[in-house]
């Protein structure tokens, strides 16, 4: 089993966040019912490359075609670039009116004010076509600091030309387990004469990996008050059944799992056809389609009791800045981007499959390929409740776990030790920031 991240992890902007931060205090208070009339100038933020910059550049541009008192600027970064820049501007007050937001920044920016109530611009921003677990993913102790542009599941994709070539069967991804996941991982690397391995890793790298796993197990890795509720013994658990495949060959080795993270995605080991499963978000297959000839199937992750461990996954959020002196106007933007058919069908799945109910059934009549799959096997998977989001503190969670998960995959830890101290370590970071 091998994670996956939507998104590299900003070290920088997190060492600086709760720094640069603790200057804001809430703002924007008012409610947002009404345009002022007046011609404004929104500024609004993103991370993400040329191809998403174009495509936002062409939705802005019909938005101020159907609003012209409004005006748009936008500027983009990559992702680590956008973190350090917005934690500097919210700092300076001078944040941009809309800003593009992640799960593991969340909560930081909302328990610090920075952040606008969506509930107070209702008249403007209709979130009728998001269900309530979409709409819960985006709020902070009941309140709607944001609203996913889109959502995913996790899975296992498979290169089924290469169970083809080997004469392995796919797994009936309804039943299967993950002894049944070691025990086809072994068999695609044996019968290939170890030409592949069956599994491009080892699980234990994410946050994702941790939630799921933790779920089956009947817990969660944070609770309601947004302390670590995980386990130690099933994070250890986890790293055990990891260090089982890879030295049974099912997985590829420890070195290999550590390339795969500085390739990414589209460069690693399962796209160049060196392993035939990998563990990644359904929304990632037109990427690892993009960058391999072979077929791909998106399947359910195995399964451990009946407990229903998947939930979903927002690729990213729309938020208003606190600081906005513009809220109306950054409400209607945001209705804009989030409900607007036409905006639907331009940016397609480059925000993630939407999670506004309305616009994926007027997406799904224009997709095909990878994009149709991706869109159609989310609604075939079960769901568990939203998890907790990730508490203010908790954003270096995933540094944290590729520290520990190599220690423990080049045997220098024990998972016992090495869970431990990560629990320690994650429960400690969020008190600070307390």
């Amino acid at each position: 089993m091998n994670t996956r991240s939507l998104r590299r992890t900003a070290i920088g902007a997190i060492a600086v966040l709760p720094l640069v931060l603790t200057a804001c205090s809430g703002g924007g208070t008012g409610s947002a019912s009404e345009l002022s009339g007046e011609p404004v100038t929104l500024r609004v933020t993103w991370w993400g490359s040329d191809s998403r910059a174009e495509l936002t550049n062409k939705a802005v541009a019909a938005f101020e075609k159907k609003y012209p008192k409004i005006k748009i600027k936008g500027q983009y970064k990559d992702w680590n670039g956008y973190w350090d820049a917005l934690a500097t501007t919210t700092a300076g007050k001078d944040s941009p009116d809309v800003v593009q937001m992640d799960e593991l920044y969340l909560a930081s920016y909302a328990d610090r004010g920075a952040l606008y109530d969506l509930g107070k611009a209702q008249k403007l921003l209709d979130t009728s076509a998001f269900d309530d677990a979409s709409l819960a993913t985006g709020q902070v102790d009941g309140t709607q600091y944001a609203l996913p542009t889109g959502v995913g599941v996790s899975s296992v994709i498979v290169n089924t030309d290469l169970f083809e070539k080997y004469g392995v069967a796919l797994p009936d991804d309804t039943k299967w387990t993950w002894n049944d996941y070691a025990r086809i991982a072994k068999e695609l690397t044996d019968k290939s004469g170890g030409r592949i391995h069956g599994a491009a890793g080892a699980p234990g790298f994410y946050a994702g990996d941790v939630k799921y796993w933790a779920r089956q197990q009947g817990g969660e890795l944070f609770d309601e008050e947004g302390n670590v509720s995980l386990k130690p013994e099933d994070l250890a658990g986890m790293w055990k059944y990891g260090l089982g495949l890879i030295a049974s060959g099912a997985s590829a080795q420890a070195s290999t799992m550590v390339e795969d993270l500085t390739a990414g995605l589209t460069a690693g080991s399962f796209a160049t056809g060196k392993t035939a499963m990998i563990s990644a978000y359904n929304t990632q297959l037109t990427a690892l389609q993009q960058a391999t000839s072979a077929h791909l199937k998106p399947l359910r992750l195995p399964r451990l009791g009946d407990t229903e461990a998947n939930f979903f996954k927002p690729s990213m959020y729309w938020a208003v800045s606190s600081q906005s002196k513009h809220p109306a106007e950054a409400a209607v933007f945001l209705d804009f981007m989030l409900n607007e058919p036409a905006t639907a069908k331009l940016l397609k799945t480059d925000r993630g499959i939407p999670a506004n109910k309305l616009m994926l059934a007027h997406l799904q009549q224009d997709l095909s390929g990878p994009d149709k799959a991706a869109a159609d096997f989310m609604t075939t998977v079960p769901q568990g409740a939203p998890p907790v989001v990730t508490p203010n503190g908790g954003s270096g969670i995933e540094p944290a776990l590729q520290r520990y998960a190599q220690e423990v995959y080049f045997k220098k830890t024990s998972p016992e030790a090495a869970a431990k101290a990560f629990v320690k370590e994650l429960q400690s970071e969020i008190d600070a920031a307390k």
